[in-house]
């Protein structure tokens, strides 16, 4: 039975926040990954398109997620469902980290608007 202990968790940078993996395929997930967001204040992400969908789910803070356009403030305990081909915004406005969950399939990549191919190392 993979266990995967939070001391094991690989620990990833971008953008100015911190993504750990727990679900991966070197973790032994066979189709989804999974990992916790740490989207610190001020943190504002460049858009990127994704080509799998993702569950976004927020565990505590506050964020200002801008899906395909349309901005939405979402707060600890909101889902966001992204699916593929919508191109996401992440911004914290907010003075305090906001922790979030996110799960998708193995083989998430991402676009940025200079056409960027980025391969989060967490999702494959």
């Amino acid at each position: 039975m993979p266990v995967i202990r939070s001391s094991e968790a690989v620990v990833h940078e971008m953008h100015g926040a911190r993504f750990v993996s727990y679900a991966t395929p070197l973790t032994g997930a066979r189709e989804l990954c999974a990992w916790r967001g740490e989207i610190p204040a001020g943190t504002k992400a460049p858009a990127h398109t994704v080509n799998r969908e993702e569950i976004f789910h927020l565990l505590s803070g506050e964020l200002l997620i801008t899906l395909d356009g349309r901005g939405e403030r979402v707060t600890a305990g909101d889902t966001v469902i992204i699916n593929p081909g919508a191109t996401l915004a992440v911004e914290n406005p907010t003075t305090e980290v906001a922790i979030s969950w996110v799960t998708t399939s193995i083989g998430l990549e991402a676009e940025l608007a200079d056409g960027t191919r980025v391969t989060p190392p967490w999702a494959n």
